[in-house]
């Protein structure tokens, strides 16, 4: 049997108070997180709230392109 279009795909979420102040030479880098997704449930942006270590708060975490 072949497997058709994956369901789960594989996406990167990444600090989006981070990405803004990256013009800021103190910030060492920016947060990234690597979760899963159902494709068919949740097709637009997925957008969470996790902890950034270079911020030292939790921040928006938001989905990126590989």
């Amino acid at each position: 049997m072949a497997k058709g279009k994956d369901v789960r795909g594989i996406i990167i979420l990444q600090c989006t108070s981070c990405v803004r102040n990256d013009f800021n030479k103190e910030s060492r880098g920016t947060s990234r997180y690597i979760t899963q997704k159902n494709r068919h449930n949740t097709p637009s942006r997925l957008e969470l709230r996790k902890f950034c270590p270079y911020c030292y708060k939790h921040t928006i975490h938001g989905e990126i392109k590989k």
